[in-house]
């Protein structure tokens, strides 16, 4: 990513000190980068989610796309087809994303890349001036967060995560009614996920195609052999790259719950769990379970990759647990259980209104409804939780040092991969 592992972590080690100095919030600076109502945006990855970001982004009136990156000449090449096809629009073409961050022309830039590289090339974008939209999850270490949360800080710049759920006013009113006291005392709230993924069956080590900048891709891990299973989607199942369903979809639901509970720091972290189903290449578990305590409260996540059944006769969602009642939400609305009335429908289009929540932020220099400082607290718990079933036994977490007490493995694994090589 241009820098060496020591000079990265250099710079993140000092941001990080910055915040411990007790730097806090935005400087405000005045956005100067428009001319108009567009912000002119560059997306980093085009497949899968960033192609959909990119579609619904060429959609919005104040958004204009003006250059498009990847590692991977095939979706690059797709993404601009689809733009001069249906916008007449012509845009600069990067393979290396630093050329994004050096373009005057850019206001802001979106990132769907895997995991392993956002907060690099977030960290780059602040100093570069560029407001970020950074996919879920945003980080893929806990110490990450710090060194984004400083980097915001130093340089006041906008950073949104892909949390779609915080544009969908009808988890907001489940949210409300949580806090509301209507369930009276809600101690215990469970999220989950249940899917019927695809094994991943042992590929052998070969060279990259052609067509893919690989030495780019790894960023600042290194040198290491490429093995497509590694690659393409599947790398969110391997732990340098991603931290498998708990931090790809935990984060989502892990968030509504801190947001209804407001729980703190967790006082224990356990998880048990493992590769029960799927016997093959993957190294992240296909059924897990992870139990945060806090002080007066107590949150539980559950995922199962080999079947579609979730808890409450849901796929997906959070249950919060109450004496006079209890609340389901998913991305469908929510409602009440052992109470005569309480139901909400969601509508609208999460992403679009999402997206549009984020151009606002940029053009208005306002927080955005999902700004990375909000979501640190649910990208924090589900890095421990991840840990904590690395390591195989419970964290007890101190919220002042912010380390795990007496467990130098659980610490060492609060850094991103590269940090530890």
């Amino acid at each position: 990513m241009g820098l060496s592992r020591r000079q990265f972590l250099g710079h993140s080690a000092q941001q990080a000190a910055t915040v411990a100095a007790g730097v806090a919030g935005l400087t405000g600076a005045a956005f100067a980068g428009l001319g108009d109502d567009r912000v002119r945006l560059g997306v980093i990855g085009l497949r899968n989610r960033g192609r959909e970001l990119l579609e619904q982004l060429a959609t919005l009136p104040n958004a204009e796309v003006v250059a498009l990156c990847d590692v991977d000449d095939v979706p690059l090449a797709k993404a601009e087809s689809y733009l001069s096809a249906t916008h007449r629009s012509r845009v600069t073409i990067e393979h290396d994303y630093r050329r994004l961050l050096d373009n005057p022309r850019i206001d802001a830039i979106v990132v769907a890349t895997p995991d392993h590289s956002h907060v690099p090339i977030a960290l780059a974008a602040c100093d570069a001036g560029k407001d970020v939209y950074l996919e879920t999850p945003g980080t893929h270490s806990y110490a990450e967060g710090w060194w984004l949360l400083a980097a915001i800080a130093r340089t006041g710049r906008i950073v949104q995560t892909g949390v779609t759920e915080r544009s969908v006013a009808a988890i907001d009113s489940a949210i409300e009614v949580v806090r509301s006291g209507r369930l009276g005392n809600v101690r215990t709230a469970r999220a989950w996920v249940a899917h019927r993924r695809r094994p991943i069956p042992p590929k052998a080590i070969g060279d990259a195609p052609e067509n893919v900048d690989y030495a780019t891709w790894l960023g600042p891990h290194g040198e290491r052999p490429f093995q497509a299973n590694r690659f393409h989607f599947n790398w969110r199942w391997y732990w340098d790259h991603g931290g498998g369903e708990l931090t790809h979809w935990g984060v989502r639901w892990i968030d509504v719950a801190c947001r209804a509970l407001q729980p703190g720091s967790p006082e224990t972290v356990q998880a048990v769990g493992g590769k029960y189903h799927f016997h093959d290449d993957q190294e992240t578990p296909d059924t897990l379970t992870v139990h945060w305590q806090f002080g007066g409260s107590q949150l539980t996540w559950e995922h199962r990759l080999w079947s579609p059944h979730g808890w409450e006769g849901r796929s997906s969602g959070v249950a919060f647990y109450g004496e006079q009642g209890t609340l389901v939400v998913d991305r469908a609305g929510w409602k009440i259980y052992e109470q005569s009335a309480g139901a909400e429908t969601a509508s609208g289009d999460a992403t679009r209104d999402h997206l549009s929540d984020f151009l606002q932020a940029v053009l208005t220099r306002r927080q955005p409804k999902a700004a990375f400082s909000e979501l640190r607290e649910a990208e924090g718990l589900c890095h421990l939780g991840n840990v904590a079933y690395r390591v195989g036994r419970p964290l007890h977490f101190d919220a002042r040092s912010q380390k795990v007490t007496g467990d130098d493995e659980a610490n060492r694994l609060l850094l991103p991969p590269y940090a530890m090589a």
